[in-house]
C-alpha cells in the first residue's frame, strides 16, 4: 500500500510539473506558481499557531481556496502549500480520519509535496554539480529548493547519496541551524519575513485595487486585505498615482437602479467541502 501511494504522489507532482513547464528546477514563489497555473486563490492567513494549511472548495462556484498560517517556518508552510495543492488535485475534500491512523490521502499528500518541491532528478543534479561528500550537500539542496532539512534529507537517500544512518541523523536538524553553518542565514530571515506575512489572493487584491480606483470601496479594506496599516498603503498608492474616481450622480438615475434582494438563509447551511 504503501509503495502504491508513493508511486501516485510522485507520478501527480511529475504530470503536474510536465503540464506546466517546470521542468525540474526550483519553484521559486509557490503561491504565484499555484494561482498562476491553476488560477485557484492563495492566501497566508493569520492563524493559531496549531494551524497548518486548509484546501476547499466552493460547491456552488466550483471555485477552490487554498489557506496557509503565516510563520516564521517558510520551508514548512511551503510543504504546506504543496500539501494542499495535492489535496486539490486528488479531489481530496472530505476528512479521512481512520482509528487514529494517519489517512492514506494525508500520507499521499506529503510525498506529492516531497516530489514537487525537490525533484529527485533535480536534485541528482544539483549534487553532480557540486564538489565535495554527498552527505555535504544537504545544505545545497535546501537552499536551492526551498525545503526543510528533513525533506532534503529523504531525498539525498532515495538518491542513493546518503546512508540510512546518515538520513536520519540530517532529518534531525534545523533550516535555522543548516543556513547559519553554511553561511546564507541572511537569506533565511529574509525567507522568514515574507512567510510571516499575510497575503491576500492576487486576483482579489487586484479586483479590490480597481474597486477603489472606480470609488467603489474604501481603502480600509484593501489595508485589511493586505495586513498593512492603512498609512502605509495610502502612501503606496499616493506614490502610484492611483486614486479614486469621484462617481458622477448623473450616470444614472434611482429608479434605474436595480432592486436588490438579500437571502441570508444560507447563512445556517453546511460549510464549504474541505
Amino acid at each position: 500500500m504503501s509503495r502504491r501511494i508513493e508511486e501516485q504522489a510522485r507520478e501527480a507532482a511529475l504530470a503536474f510539473r510536465t503540464q506546466h513547464g517546470l521542468g525540474v528546477q526550483p519553484i521559486g514563489d509557490l503561491i504565484s506558481m499555484i494561482e498562476q497555473t491553476t488560477g485557484h486563490d492563495v492566501a497566508i492567513i493569520s492563524a493559531d499557531t496549531d494551524s497548518h494549511g486548509l484546501s476547499m472548495r466552493d460547491p456552488a462556484t466550483g471555485r477552490v481556496y487554498i489557506a496557509v498560517a503565516a510563520t516564521p517556518h517558510p520551508m514548512r508552510q511551503r510543504s504546506t502549500l504543496a500539501h494542499e495543492l495535492a489535496h486539490v488535485i486528488f479531489e481530496d475534500w472530505e476528512g479521512h480520519d481512520r482509528d487514529g491512523e494517519r489517512p492514506m490521502q494525508e500520507i499521499r499528500a506529503d510525498a506529492f509535496a516531497r516530489h514537487l518541491l525537490a525533484p529527485s532528478s533535480g536534485v541528482q543534479q544539483t549534487t553532480e554539480r557540486a564538489a565535495g561528500d554527498p552527505s555535504g550537500h544537504l545544505s545545497d539542496v535546501v537552499q536551492r529548493y526551498l525545503v526543510s532539512p528533513a525533506i532534503a534529507a529523504i531525498v539525498l537517500a532515495d538518491c542513493g547519496l546518503i546512508s540510512a544512518e546518515t538520513k536520519t541523523d540530517l532529518m534531525g536538524l534545523t533550516t535555522y541551524q543548516v543556513a547559519a553553518r553554511n553561511g546564507w542565514l541572511d537569506q533565511y530571515r529574509s525567507l522568514q519575513d515574507a512567510s510571516n506575512r499575510q497575503r491576500a489572493p492576487q486576483s482579489l487584491l487586484r479586483r479590490a485595487t480597481a474597486a477603489y480606483s472606480e470609488g467603489l470601496i474604501g481603502l480600509p479594506i484593501i489595508a485589511a486585505l493586505r495586513g498593512l496599516p492603512l498609512a502605509t498603503v495610502q502612501a503606496e498608492f499616493d506614490d502610484l498615482g492611483i486614486t479614486p474616481q469621484p462617481a458622477d450622480p448623473t450616470a444614472f438615475e434611482l429608479d434605474e437602479l436595480p432592486a436588490v434582494e438579500v437571502d441570508l438563509t444560507g447563512l445556517a447551511g453546511d460549510e464549504p467541502d474541505r
